[in-house]
């Protein structure tokens, strides 16, 4: 009843808002087709398409830059050749040869080559801030000969030509004359993809047009994507709603009663996605915050505190799966799960009021000055602060709810809901006690577990949040280090088992839903939309999301 009440009351809330904000949509230029999109939330525009630096914008990948090769996650990681026309790997792992296509030119019209690829990791080599994907440790050397570039690699790995497409590749003929590269906002950029014409440019709005010399242009009939500025969920809903936007990436309470009621043109398709978690940090600067998340009775109380399936219910209006697996594997990759060891934690991976007491006491935390919450062992108090980023609606419901449930459990707790870049901030700088946080998802399980868990991510600055709990285990990273030195799926799915006995037994993180991959999308003025009947790829417009080119490629305008 609770959660029927809380829900409805969010509900309303929403629509409310939502009522309030509507505005007339903005015209768009009659002459082409523009696709407007809002990937992400942004306060104010800054023009930056340097795809290297961390505060680029969403467009600079795969629309400025296109990749060597489109791996399509939902097809198991199937290739589709794109500035690459083949590419083949030596018999020892240890080699990976890419054949660059014939004819691609630079928007401004010189012709783009495998030397332009051997100059980008160069490039990185020379400039390892810029080395977002960590690539350069997987690198000996690159060379380019003719139409070939040959990637020699440190150590064998079936999975680097995935890691190689995910950089984007830029031109020798401008980058060689950049002085400092990690300063660069390359305000008018020269690329191989789709939209590289800059034609408007405001804090509020842009539109990233044609590129004249595409080489796919014969099968791309969007003129532009036009790109407005969103600063968070509540500016978002008010006019999703009335269908300005054509293509979406954001959390729409009840979707089905607000955003595709709204009108017939309206539609979402949410196919499964990754995990989420709360993230505890080891290193938190609060002796008695410290205490309590180093000691994993503490983390199993507090996982059995979280009620997940009203957590799915309230704050994401049922769009989302429990995920009970202490090593946040979930049931996408149920095939990679030892089925034992999934077994043996998966009770204090459920709603338990009375079993997280009792091991608290049990683990010698109690309430030692009676205001209602535990002390630690040694008598200090534990106040969690719990963060997520303000104006993600559905995770500050989620930490809101959290902190009512672990109260009720004993545990003191309060919810945080600070800007993005100080929320990622507090985790580089290990200040924070507790994050709220999703996690990449691929067509294995490899993706989420290395970046959410290799400690050489704990290391690098600038290098994926998820991993900053600042646990490590040697021999996890040492397996993680080997999945891809086979290409034999049976000699991986024996790494998994190991990867997630360790994850698991452990209870490094408190992983509470796998969700789904919220991708919104209007009818009105585009045909050619995936969906689930037409499921050619994960839906999502956002960076990292390298089937988004396909998906435009996709799409025709309506007359």
């Amino acid at each position: 009843m609770l959660a029927n009440i809380k829900k409805t009351q969010l509900a309303l809330a929403v629509v409310a808002a939502a009522s309030t904000m509507l505005a007339a949509p903005v015209a768009t230029a009659a002459e082409r087709s523009e696709l407007t999109i809002v990937s992400k939330f942004f306060p104010t525009f800054v023009r930056n398409f340097n795809p290297y630096l961390q505060t680029q914008l969403d467009t600079t990948y795969d629309f400025l830059y296109e990749p060597l090769v489109v791996f399509n996650e939902l097809k198991g990681n199937e290739p589709v050749m794109r500035l690459a026309k083949d590419y083949y790997m030596s018999d020892d792992l240890m080699q990976v040869t890419f054949e660059i296509r014939d004819g691609v030119k630079w928007s401004d019209g010189k012709a783009f080559s495998a030397k332009d690829v051997a100059f980008t990791f160069e490039l990185l080599k020379n400039h390892p801030e810029l080395d977002r994907t960590g690539i350069n440790a997987r690198l000996k050397d690159v060379k380019a000969k003719g139409n070939k570039v040959t990637f020699s690699l440190t150590e064998a790995n079936s999975n680097v030509p995935y890691l190689i497409s995910k950089v984007a590749v830029v031109p020798e003929h401008v980058w060689s004359k950049i002085e400092d590269p990690t300063r660069f906002t390359n305000e008018n950029p020269v690329g191989t993809g789709p939209f590289t014409e800059i034609d408007t440019f405001t804090p509020q709005l842009y539109t990233q047009c044609r590129n004249p010399n595409y080489w796919d242009n014969d099968n791309l009939e969007v003129d532009c994507l036009r790109v407005p500025q969103v600063s968070g969920n509540d500016q978002f809903l008010g006019q999703v709603l009335s269908g300005q936007f054509d293509w979406t990436y954001a959390f729409i309470p009840d979707v089905d009663s607000t955003y595709a009621a709204a009108s017939p043109d309206n539609k979402y398709w949410y196919p499964a996605g990754g995990t989420q978690a709360f993230m505890l940090n080891y290193k938190t600067p609060n002796k008695g915050n410290h205490e309590a998340i180093n000691n994993i009775d503490f983390r199993r109380a507090f996982s059995m505190a979280i009620d997940r399936e009203t957590i799915i219910d309230i704050a994401f209006y049922g769009g989302g799966v429990v995920n009970d697996y202490a090593s946040g594997l979930g049931q996408a990759f149920e095939s990679w799960s030892d089925k034992a060891v999934h077994e043996k934690y998966k009770p204090f991976m459920t709603y338990n009021v009375e079993n997280a007491k009792a091991l608290l006491k049990q683990a010698g935390f109690k309430d030692t000055n009676g205001d209602g919450f535990v002390e630690t062992p040694t008598g200090k108090q534990i106040e969690l602060s719990i963060q997520s980023p303000n104006g993600w609606t559905d995770f500050n419901n989620t930490v809101q709810l959290s902190v009512e449930m672990l109260q009720e459990v004993g545990i003191k707790a309060k919810a945080s809901t600070p800007d993005f870049s100080v929320y990622n901030q507090a985790m580089l700088d290990a200040t924070y006690d507790v994050a709220y946080t999703n996690y990449f998802h691929g067509a294995d399980p490899y993706t989420y577990w290395d970046s959410g868990y290799h400690s050489r991510f704990q290391a690098n600055e600038g290098m994926p949040r998820f991993a900053l709990h600042y646990w490590s285990n040697d021999k996890l990273d040492n397996l993680l280090a080997g999945f891809y030195k086979t290409a034999d799926r049976g000699e991986q799915v024996q790494m998994a088992h190991a990867i997630q006995k360790i994850i698991a037994e452990n209870q490094v993180t408190i992983p509470v839903m796998s969700g789904a991959y919220t991708s919104q999308y209007n009818t009105a003025r585009f045909t050619g939309w995936w969906n689930e009947n037409n499921p050619k790829g994960r839906p999502m417009p956002i960076t990292n999301t390298q089937e988004r080119l396909l998906q435009v490629l996709d799409l025709k305008p309506k007359s």
